[in-house]
């Protein structure tokens, strides 16, 4: 593809949407992009001397934000403070940057709603199902019960849902919806780029 795209990929936990996200990054030549935008996120707004772990808490506090606040992202003048409303601002901000710059692939974050006016945007939501999340947290996520990848959904979803106005995991929200249960990432996401590329 010569012209920019940003691919977004949301994902279930346990679903091996990073693994994806990486394979496809790999296959299309592109750098990916994930917890880099927190921490550039928190530079911006001061906070780049916490940690990795302070930083994620703060993302995942929800504080109240009216919706002119968020619609259309143009405005970031102002000191948002340690709030995750602040760093949901600071992150939409940096995405737009990187979405601006060149063709990458972005790993949550809700950027599939950040870019929703991009012209070169795909967006993607990662699934499995039940007994194949619940493998993969046995035996890549430290042994983590499938009552454990549903909570962290839980959050993810909670995030996403009040920031956006809409709902995660709706396949009415994303260009394609995949399920990684029955085939190999690496085959998964030749398909995706094959679609992708008839679709931008």
């Amino acid at each position: 593809m010569k012209q920019n795209f940003v691919l977004t990929v949301s994902r279930q936990y346990g679903s091996g949407g990073r693994e994806l996200a990486g394979i496809l990054a790999d296959k299309l030549k592109v750098k990916l992009y994930d917890r880099q935008i927190v921490h550039v996120a928190a530079i911006k707004l001061g906070l780049d001397e916490l940690t990795e772990e302070e930083l994620i808490q703060i993302e995942n506090t929800l504080q109240p934000m009216p919706i002119s606040s968020y619609l259309p992202f143009h405005s970031f003048g102002l000191h948002f403070g340690e709030s995750s409303t602040g760093m949901f601002l600071a992150e939409s901000k940096v995405i737009r940057m990187l979405a601006a710059e060149k063709s990458c692939v972005i790993l949550g974050r809700s950027a599939d709603f950040i870019l929703r006016e991009y012209p070169r945007k795909f967006s993607i939501f990662v699934c499995a199902d039940d007994d194949f999340r619940e493998k993969r947290g046995q035996e890549i996520y430290g042994g983590k019960t499938l009552r454990e990848l549903n909570k962290e959904d839980v959050q993810r979803a909670r995030y996403y849902n009040y920031y956006t106005g809409k709902t995660w995991g709706d396949g009415a929200s994303y260009d394609l919806v995949v399920n990684t249960s029955t085939k190999p990432l690496e085959q998964i996401a030749d398909g995706i780029i094959a679609y992708m590329k008839n679709y931008i």
